[in-house]
Parts: C-alpha cells; structure tokens; sequence
C-alpha cells in the first residue's frame, strides 16, 4: 500500500505484574519515535498475586527504518526495593496503517490479529468488493484510534463430504462450532470471478442451522458451481472466515466443439482446423488431438475459456475421427470425438454456397455449420439434403450481452447473488439490451431472463423501486412491438409457452413494486399501470379506468377488500393492462371454449392486492371491456392448462349484463390475467335460423327424390352419348351424396352430442365427407367438360373416365374427411359445441370450405374456357351437333351451379372470419339448404333432352312430330352408331 504519510503501527506488549495493579509504561526517545499510549486491556487484578497487562502504544516512524528499531529491548524502569520486579514479556506489531493526504488512515490487522466485530460493522473496509465486506483492513477518520485484538483460537471447522464433486450429485459443506455463533453468511469465490458471490437459499442452495453446526448443500453440481467457498461469522467478539476449495471435474456437454462435424472435398481444400473449448476450472486439465499426424496444435485463449485447436495441413484418404482428449491428474479421460467425412467421387453432395454465409461443399446428409458473427455466441447450421439440395438455415446465435444477463438470472434463481440488488440491475441492463433483439434466439434469451428474474422476485418476495419497475415495463413495451412472423412465430415454435410466460413474468414483477404512500400510475403504449393505496377505513369500492378503445374499467366491492384491512393494515392494489397480446398468446382453449371460433380483443388485464407484506389472489373483481356486438365469454389465463403452455378458462368467471347500460360486464372470483373471448361468427339462439334451416333440409330433400324419380322415367332416353351419359352420372351421384349428406345432418340433432358419442362422431364424419363428395363429383363433371373440349382427338373410352370420376369423386374427399379425423380429435377440436358438426375453430371446419372453395374456383375457369370454345368452334376440332348440345347442357348446369354453390360457402367463409351481421347467416342458410333444390331445377329439369324426355313420357296421346328429327338425324348416322359403340365398350 503507497503511502504518503509516515507509517503508523501498534505495538502491543504483555507483562506479568504483581501487587499493583497499575503500572507506567517507558516510552520511547521523542527523537526516534513518537508514541501514544493506547487503551489498557485484559486487566486482571488481586492482592498478592500476579496480573498478566497488555497494552497497546501507537507509534509513528519518520522512514521506513522501523524493523530496526522494534530490535531494541524494551524493559521497564527499576522498581522500587518493596515492590516486585516488573520484566516484559510479550512484544509484537498488531496494526499496520497508512495515512492518506486527507487525514484517513487506512488500517490493517497484521498475522495473529483481527478487528473486533463491532469495529468492523461501523468502519467501512479498505477495498469493498460486490456484495462482500471484509474485516481485514478498515478506514478510520483523524478523529480516530483503531487496533487490532488478539485472536483466539478458531471456534469452528469447515468439513466438506468430499473435494471432488461428481456433476449432478449434492454437495454438502458443514460448519461445526464450539462457539455461539451470529450473522453467518455462504460465500463462493468462482474461478475467474473478482469478488466473492453470496449464496442465498434457491432452486439449487438450502441452507439449514442447529446447535453447533451450519450446512450448505447444493443440488446438482455442475461447473459453475466450482471455486472456493467461504463461511463468514461472528463469534466470540470477532469476525471468522473459513474457507474449502470444491472442484468439478468437467462433463462432454461443458466442452465446446467448432465444429462438432465435419464435411469436406479434398479436392478444393487440403486441410482444416477443429477446436475444442473448455471453461477456465481450478482442475488442471491437459489437452491433446489424435491422431495428431501430419497437425499442429496450438492453444487459443478467450475470456472464460481455453481453446486447443488441431490445424491439419493434409486432408485424410477416409472419413477420420478425431478425438479432444481431456486428462487431469487423478479424473478419467474426458474424451470428445469429432466426426470428420471426405467427400469420394460420385458422391452426392450440396455445392459450395456464398449467398449469406460461406458455406462449403457438403456431403448428402451431413449438416455443415459456420460460427456466429462477432459479439454473438452459438453456431449456425444447414443440413444438405439426400438429393442434393440445401436445407433451411438454422441459426442458435445469441446476443452475448443478452445470453450474458440470461446465465445472470439463472443463476441468481439457482442461489448465488443478492437478489433485492441484483434483480433491479438487470432489469435496466435488460432495457438497454432489447435493441439487440434480431433473432428468435434473441427474443428467447430476453424472455428467459424475465422469466427467471420473476421466479427469483415470487420465492423472495423482494419489493422493486419505481426505476427498476419503470425499466421492466418500458421493456414490455418494446416486446410487445416486436415482429409476430420473424422473431415471435419462430420462437414460439421452439418454445410453445414463451408468451405465456411472459404475461407471467410481467405479472409477478409488476405486482411487486414497493408500496407506495401515493397513487403511481405509468402509461405507455402497449402497457399502462396504477398503483393505488388505500387506508384501512375503505371509505369506497376500489375503481381503475384505463384509455383504450373500447375503454376498459374494472371495480373491486368494498366488502371484497374489508377482510384485508384489519387492525390498520394498508392496502395497495397494482392494477397491469397490456395490449396486443392476442397475436402473442398461443391458441389454447379450455374444454368447451375451443369449441367455436373466438377472438380476444388483445387487452388483458392483471390485479394484484398486497397487505401487510403479503400477496392476495382472491377477491370478488368487476370489469368492463366495453361496447360488444357479439356474445362474450369472460376468461382468465391459466399458465397450468396444456402441459404449461397455458390457455384460456371461464372457471371463477361468469358473465353479467349491467343493468342501465348495453355494455357486458365479467365478474370474476380471483385475480389474475382477465379478458373476454369474443363469438367472430355465432348467433346465439336465433329459432327463425333453426327453422329456416329444418325447412330448408326438408325442401331440399324432396328435390333430390324427385330428381331421382325424374332419372328413373328417363334416364335411356337422356344418355344416348358419351357425354351426356358421363355428366348425368355426375348428376346423378352428386344427387345421391347431397341426399344422404342432407338426412344424415337433419338427424344428426337427435343423437347426444360430444366425441363422447360414437353415433354423433359417426355423423359428423358422414356429413364431411358426404358434401365433399358432392363437390368433388362437381368438379369430375367440370374436368370431363375440359378434357372433351381440348382433347378432341384424344378421347377417353368412356369406362375409363367413369373409373377416373368415381376414383375423384370418392376417395379423394374420403381422404380429406380421414385426415381431418386423424389429426383434430385426438387434439380434442373435431367436434363442435353442442352440435355433430367439425369445429370451426380448431381448424377441422377448414378441411371442408378449403376444398370447397378452390372446387368452386377450378369450375369458374373450366366455364370460361368451355366458353370461349363453344363461342369460337375450330372446323377441324368441332364437335358434331348432338354432342355439342351435350356438352352445352353441362356447361349451363355448372355456369348457374358455381356460381351459387360458391357465393354459398363464400358467406360461409366470411361468418367464419370476421364479425358480421346477422344478415349473412340468413344468406348462408338459406342458400345452403336450398342446394337440392338447384340441382332438380338447374343440373336435371333444365336439361331439354329430359324436358323432351318428360313431354314425350306423360303426353303418349299426341302425334310426334318427326320432321325435324328426320331431317336433323339423316347427317348424324354416322355419329349415332359412333355413340352406340362406344356405349358398347
């Protein structure tokens, strides 16, 4: 230590004396030495016998000669003949100090000796490391006098369960005292670290007391968890410090391979270089390549980490296994392979590729990786494909400020740290990090950190200031803007449940602001707080109103927050809107929710009440989410629903309609994350939609039977041609499934609904692929039309596009109808609410309007191709008269078919998308229902062959008119028994 002063030390002496019990010391020559007596300890004293005085002089050196000096003997003066003779017997130096410019001296206790405790609470220490005090050296004022005492000896043993700790078993470190011991604290000096870290009890650390003895122990050991432990206490007047040094040896997961494969062409590069990275540990561990043949090795340093990389100068004739291999004195061989493979001649592989990152050429099924860019931790990676083809990239780089604060709160949760001091530091690092945020791991390190700090924030129970909160919700703020498809879709894919638990995370910590004496309120875009206090006379129910559109207010009775409020307890209740966390959320409804389709207007709104100290969750809560046209469903957040993902329940949540005004309100018997789930196509229990449906179905059906009645009295007259046969089959099939479709759905009200119910399921599966076969024997009818307009000379027999229509026409929409059963049952979403119909939230209703909808949009292409064609006839590709008439009456039955068909199930669409009057559910309904009614009308009676078929079956008694058809049929011989033997075949 420089001074700038003269040295200043204490000199204690001992000496026996006997009889008196005061004694004058000798001091020095004023011209050596300048002293000062110090206070007079340890005086024992009685008559006659002998009392053993220590005392302490300050003496001040004017040079650095002092050792020479205390080489002297000092005695002290002749006694007189009474009296005993008095001879010292103890001499040595307890206190070192140097006198600063400004008068301070800095004073430290030299071997043997220690500061009393008490001197050591009210001095502060020379150097103040983070979170730890020392008693080693302190400052005193020029006002002062301080030396240091005599130490006893060490009333206490530190005994550990064993030095070398296995990774992933439970350290035990036990303090066993003779001495009543006070203000023990754990401390672990980890390699590398500047300073010792508390230990405080966590998800890793416990910490149990009893009579004469203190244990620490620490679950699931691993390298963090590496360094030198110290046991700081206070016992017998003085501070002790005793300490243990743990080591870990390392795992394969601790070591760091770049890259972990490899793949690479001799012919383009004729060597390369492997790594391996292990973390700074007191074990001394020596590290090797092999085989090392035709290499060099050299080692490469990084903060935290020791690197031994492998440069091999010539590229090996076969695939190679290289091995780091990992020794320390004492520990089994850590060995970790990397797999090297040589691209051969005629191998397959992914060419070279310098788009973004260089990437090399690959081998077929190999993955080939690249490190991250500057200042980011993790690889990039890109698999090429068994054809050749690159894959996707897939990047795990992380902001290293951000992964930096993320291993900061783990371990913080885990035990080591301060966490009143330490969580407010974070969360404004947090803050400045968040323009880091470009990628999903990014975003995934920021979530974690808040996640772990609000775990740390509820086992803890500390309190935030105003700064620290203010820096949490401004970081909210930013997230909640963040892109949904490139940063928010991504991560949610590789963790499901990160919005939940940052609704969570958000929660906790904003519910854990000091209590405060005034209202604090806190607005920002996407999140706006208040916090308001209130005394224990309650004068009045407590009301919260925030600015958003449609405004949202909320209301706790009087008589819900009475119990809280005895024996003058204040109250504070903190109440937390977030917006925009619909698209955030993941879609998961609790049973008899996900059932419909539903939207959340994206606010959600948290409540928390604390009293005296303590965290409430229960209490009556009022709110009103404003103005709303469709049916709500008052909801709350469940982080435990779906395996932890969490989702939306109505349990505690019932719906109530205010009584002076349209608006609804939720009232709700806890407090957590509330909202209301929105019906985007419902309209609830209306009987004229349910009877126009019956008599729409009932309608319908008729038709179809009388289309069939029709078929049966004419259908030899109506298929005279290939054409005519083919779409008429068509019709004829689509009349079936339409029928069946059309019953099954008219009984299906009659069975008990739920997936519970074979019967119910067995419907609902029947009417979905029944309408889809309608549809897709629409479309048979549409691609027959076009393969006979553009294929004139390339005709089909009509066996064969038969075969082909009913292979289109069945199993096709079969195998739409499987897949929607296979894949939303067992998710629980193939069923409706209360009804044998698909779920229309779930996504199984869009197995059915998807195929429907692009059947509808292929027909209105056919259509104006045919058209176009039949407008435009070549002289070498037209086709003869009658199958033109043919082909014409497929064309008007689909040109007035599709048309409708389709505006049909576009309404469908749009109630399933978007809130819309009920005007369109009358649409929707009555044009569904009708569709056999159209078919009779368009696809069957408006057919002239069957008009003439009918005229000709029910009108015998009139003479036929065989002019026309003589005249016509005398140019179409040939064509007539072209058609009978086709019909042949």
């Amino acid at each position: 230590m420089v001074c700038s002063a003269a040295p200043v030390l204490l000199l204690a002496m001992t000496f026996p004396l006997v009889g008196s019990p005061v004694a004058r010391t000798s001091q020095p020559e004023p011209s050596q030495v300048g002293g000062e007596s110090g206070k007079q300890l340890n005086q024992e004293h009685g008559a006659g016998e002998a009392v053993l005085v220590s005392v302490y002089v300050q003496l001040d050196f004017s040079d650095e000669t002092w050792s020479m000096t205390l080489s002297r003997t000092f005695t002290l003066p002749p006694a007189s003949v009474s009296s005993s003779p008095r001879t010292l017997t103890g001499l040595s130096l307890t206190t070192e100090c140097n006198v600063k410019p400004d008068g301070f001296a800095y004073c430290a206790c030299l071997s043997g000796y220690q500061w009393n405790a008490s001197v050591c609470s009210h001095h502060h220490p020379c150097q103040a490391l983070y979170n730890y005090h020392p008693c080693g050296c302190l400052i005193f004022s020029p006002t002062e006098a301080g030396y240091c005492q005599l130490l006893p000896p060490v009333p206490g043993t530190l005994r550990l369960n064993t030095w070398l700790q296995v990774p992933g078993d439970t350290l035990n470190l036990t303090l066993l005292t003779s001495q009543e011991t006070t203000n023990l604290n754990w401390f672990l000096r980890r390699t590398g670290s500047p300073s010792p870290i508390p230990l405080q009890p966590g998800a890793h650390v416990s910490l149990t007391s009893s009579q004469g003895q203190a244990v620490l122990s620490i679950c699931n050991m691993s390298h963090q968890w590496e360094g030198e432990y110290m046991c700081c206490f206070e016992a017998q007047g003085f501070r002790w410090e005793l300490y243990h040094m743990v080591r870990v040896p390392l795992q394969a997961t601790d070591v760091a391979r770049l890259p972990d494969q490899l793949s690479i062409s001799c012919a383009t590069s004729s060597g390369f270089q492997l790594s391996c990275c292990i973390p700074n540990t007191h074990l001394g561990y020596s590290a090797s390549w092999s085989p090392g043949a035709d290499s060099k090795a050299f080692v490469f340093n990084t903060p935290g980490d020791q690197c031994l990389v492998l440069a091999v100068q010539h590229c090996p004739t076969a695939d190679t296994t290289y091995t780091c291999d990992l020794q320390s004195p004492g520990l089994t061989p850590l060995k970790v392979p990397v797999s090297v493979t040589i691209i051969q001649d005629g191998d397959t592989t992914c060419p070279e590729d310098s788009s973004a990152i260089a990437w090399n050429v690959t081998k077929a099924g190999h993955e080939a990786q690249a490190p991250c860019s500057v200042n980011r931790t993790g690889m990039v990676k890109r698999t090429c494909g068994t054809d050749g083809t690159w894959g996707p990239i897939r990047s795990s780089c992380t902001d290293t400020g951000l992964l930096s604060l993320l291993r900061r709160a783990q371990l913080l949760w885990a035990g080591q740290g301060w966490p009143a001091e330490e969580v407010p530091q974070i969360l404004t690092q947090l803050l400045e990090q968040t323009v880091m945020v470009s990628s999903p791991s990014d975003l995934l390190a920021l979530l974690g950190t808040m996640t772990f700090l609000a775990k740390v924030a509820a086992d803890t129970r500390i309190q935030l200031n105003r700064s620290a909160l203010e820096a949490l919700l401004k970081t909210t703020d930013k997230i909640l803007d963040m892109d949904p498809s490139s940063l928010w879709t991504p991560a949610q894919d590789q963790k499901p449940s990160v919005g939940s638990n940052l609704l969570l995370a958000v929660e906790t910590l904003a519910c854990s602001l000091c209590p405060q004496d005034q209202p604090f309120s806190f607005s920002l875009p996407n999140v706006q707080l208040q916090t308001q206090p209130l005394g224990p006379s309650l004068p009045a129910d407590y009301r919260v109103a925030f600015s958003t559109q449609p405004p949202l207010q909320a209301q706790i009775p009087r008589h819900s927050l009475a119990p809280l409020a005895h024996n003058g307890t204040n109250i504070t209740i903190t109440s937390l809107m977030l917006r925009k966390l619909d698209r955030l959320l993941p879609s998961n409804y609790e049973q008899g929710l996900g059932d419909a389709l539903y939207a959340t207007p994206g606010l959600v709104l948290a409540i928390s009440i604390m009293a005296g100290g303590q965290a409430f969750n229960q209490g009556e809560v009022i709110m009103d989410f404003g103005d709303r046209d469709s049916t709500l469903h008052c909801v709350f957040w469940d982080h435990d629903l779906f395996q932890g993902n969490g989702g939306w329940s109505e349990e505690g949540c019932q719906v109530q309609t205010a009584n002076a005004s349209p608006t609804t309100q939720c009232i709700c018997q806890h407090l957590t994350a509330f909202s209301v789930l929105m019906s985007r196509h419902t309209v609830p229990g209306n009987p004229t939609l349910d009877l126009l449906s019956q008599v729409g179905l009932g309608a319908s059906i008729v038709a179809l039977l009388v289309c069939l009645g029709v078929y049966r009295l004419v259908w030899r007259v109506v298929v005279r041609n290939k054409v005519a046969y083919l779409r008429h089959a068509a019709l004829l099939n689509m009349v079936l499934c339409l029928l069946a479709a059309d019953s099954c759905f008219l009984g299906a009200p009659l069975l008990s609904p739920g997936p519970q119910s074979p019967l119910c399921l067995a419907a609902a599966f029947l009417c979905h692929f029944l309408y889809l076969a309608t549809f897709f024997w629409m479309l048979a009818q549409a691609l027959m039309l076009a393969h006979q307009l553009l294929f004139v000379f390339h005709q089909l027999s009509k066996r064969q596009v038969l075969s082909l229509m009913v292979v289109l026409g069945y199993l096709c929409p079969m195998g739409f109808a499987g897949v929607a059963l296979g894949l939303y049952l067992p998710r629980g979403q193939y069923l409706g609410k209360g009804a044998c119909w698909l779920d229309g939230k779930g996504g199984a209703l869009y197995t059915f309007v998807g195929p429907v909808l692009a059947i509808v949009g292929v027909n209105g292409l056919v259509l104006a191709m045919a058209v176009l064609k039949l407008l435009r006839p070549s002289l070498s590709e037209g086709p003869q008269m009658e199958t033109c008439q043919a082909l014409l009456g497929v064309v008007k039955a689909l040109l007035i078919l599709t048309p409708i068909f389709g505006l049909t199930w576009g309404l469908g669409l749009a109630t399933l998308l978007e809130e819309v009057s009920i005007v369109p559910h009358y649409v929707f309904t009555i044009l569904n229902t009708s569709q056999g009614v159209f078919i009779l009308l368009f696809g069957c009676l408006m057919d002239k062959k069957v008009q003439e078929a009918l005229l000709k079956r029910f009108c015998r008694g009139q003479a036929p008119n065989s002019t026309i058809s003589l005249a016509t049929n005398e140019t179409q011989m040939p064509e007539h028994s072209k058609g009978r033997s086709e019909n042949a075949r």
